[in-house]
């Protein structure tokens, strides 16, 4: 049985990579399997304890950090579980490490994909059009009227997210749509490319 593969999109909140995870599905000849921040948050973690691995940086509820850490830690298993039977895999995440005790560099979970084909995407937004659609979302998101200009949560985000910013492919949703985004994807798996970045950064903390 063939492995599956991995595609990890990583960006801050509001900055496409859930539309893109809909319009690689629907672009892709094959069933690829949706497992990342916006599944884990709104369908497996209890009320109690959320947002979970959606915990944004500024090191605000550290009575969360270890569950942070092993919910990833169990996120990253069960998408090696899904690749490993065949299943292909994408997965919206949101990293940083940014939080009061928690060394949480986020790349030593990709030990858990050791062996996988795994492509990391970095999906990067101008701050002009995260705040636009922040504006325009329903749901709990802050907009410019609730703080300021731009709130520090969201300034946050944009600095954090992107550390240390190796990646396989860097897209930008503010010039790009999600479906130009997943053929782009789509183009470099069909290509064959040999994907380093993973190997990168868990050699970084070696």
């Amino acid at each position: 049985m063939t492995t599956g593969r991995i595609v990890l999109l990583n960006g801050a909140p509001r900055s496409g990579k859930s539309s893109i995870v809909l319009a690689l599905q629907q672009l892709a000849s094959t069933p690829w399997m949706n497992l990342g921040v916006d599944v884990v948050v709104k369908h497996v973690t209890p009320g109690m304890m959320r947002p979970g691995i959606g915990l944004r940086p500024g090191r605000e509820r550290p009575d969360l950090e270890d569950f942070v850490s092993r919910s990833y830690q169990a996120l990253y298993k069960s998408i090696a579980a899904h690749a490993e039977l065949g299943f292909d895999v994408i997965a919206d995440l949101g990293h940083h490490n940014s939080y009061a005790a928690l060394d949480n560099k986020w790349y030593q979970y990709l030990r858990e994909l050791d062996g996988l084909n795994v492509m990391l995407v970095g999906v990067r937004c101008a701050l002009v059009e995260i705040m636009r659609r922040r504006a325009l979302s329903e749901g709990d998101y802050l907009t410019a009227s609730d703080q300021a200009d731009v709130p520090l949560p969201v300034l946050r985000w944009q600095e954090d997210v992107h550390k240390p910013g190796i990646y396989d492919l860097e897209l930008d949703t503010s010039i790009l749509s999600a479906d130009q985004c997943a053929t782009k994807i789509l183009q470099m798996i069909t290509a064959g490319d040999r994907f380093v970045a993973s190997d990168k950064l868990i050699a970084s903390l070696e």
